[in-house]
């Protein structure tokens, strides 16, 4: 086991679904299996426009032929495991490269950047998802401290993982995992509700409005930007019982079996449209849209 880095963008030619399964060629096979039962994080190339650089952690778990494409395999990934990060990481900063992995002995970058899979250290690994889930990580305590000879150091090192039960504690945490699905939801609707576009900010600064999962987590719906929607508490309680749903293009969909049509309708968005995210990536998918309407809304 070993992690990885899996290069996808978000107009991939490939049968992707990050937070399912990754496609890839024959020709990362051995690099793909060496990441099974490991976690390995995705990387968007600096040449796409607006790129998001290392954006998401995943635990691979299982590698399988894909059927529907001959001389291709499909890497599998572990359900509950995927999650986007609050703060993606550039591939390099004033401080230089993100990932050590693809410097050459003479500490220029190599070949190996190009690569769609590649192998990653560990302390890149820890170095990429601190920078990523930011003060998440200050959620759950460290598994060790550091002495020096001149004391603690002020410098707070790379997260480390000493060992699997550690490294899965941390990434799935319901902790940190709520409070960074949070963060990326509220950020992509810019804290306004999608469904009534209102935006209130509370008296301490905070935005009244929910990340709320499309797909429940209890229904194995992932922690993904495209499964979630900011909701404020009223829209949030319709959406969840069914009273209220959304097509596939956002148009606001309501339940003949609300008690009060009307007011319903009168504190929806007046164009009976939910308000989405600017970027078109992050908008609800329509996996998880029809999920909402077949599983959970009251026609």
């Amino acid at each position: 086991m070993g992690y990885g880095v899996f290069i996808h963008r978000s107009d991939s030619i490939y049968d992707d679904s990050p937070a399912e399964q990754y496609q890839f060629p024959a020709q990362y096979l051995g690099r793909v299996k060496g990441c099974i039962g490991d976690w390995i994080i995705y990387y968007e190339p600096r040449k796409v426009a607006d790129t998001r650089g290392y954006f998401a952690v995943a635990k691979v778990q299982q590698v399988i032929p894909d059927a529907a494409a001959q001389g291709m395999f499909l890497a599998l990934i572990e359900p509950g495991t995927y999650l986007d990060f609050a703060n993606p990481v550039p591939f390099s900063s004033a401080d230089g490269v993100a990932e050590r992995g693809v410097l050459n002995v003479e500490g220029r970058i190599s070949g190996r950047a190009q690569s769609a899979v590649r192998p990653l250290s560990a302390s890149d690994f820890g170095k990429i998802v601190t920078l990523g889930l930011g003060q998440a990580t200050s959620l759950l305590p460290r598994v060790d401290t550091v002495a020096t000879d001149a004391g603690l150091s002020e410098d707070q090192a790379p997260f480390v993982f000493e060992g699997s039960r550690e490294r899965v504690q941390f990434l799935t945490s319901r902790i940190v995992r709520d409070r960074v699905f949070r963060q990326i939801v509220l950020r992509a609707y810019d804290e306004r509700c999608a469904i009534t576009g209102l935006k209130l900010i509370n008296g301490g600064g905070r935005a009244e409005v929910a990340a709320a999962h499309i797909r429940p987590v209890e229904a194995d719906g992932p922690d993904v930007i495209n499964n979630g929607i900011a909701l404020s508490g009223t829209a949030h309680w319709m959406f969840d019982r069914g009273l209220i749903s959304l097509s596939d293009d956002l148009e606001i969909l309501i339940s003949r079996q609300v008690n009060d049509p009307d007011g319903v309708r009168g504190i929806v968005n007046r164009s009976g449209q939910a308000i989405g995210p600017k970027r078109f990536s992050e908008r609800p998918h329509p996996h998880f849209l029809r999920w909402h309407r077949e599983q959970c809304f009251k026609q």
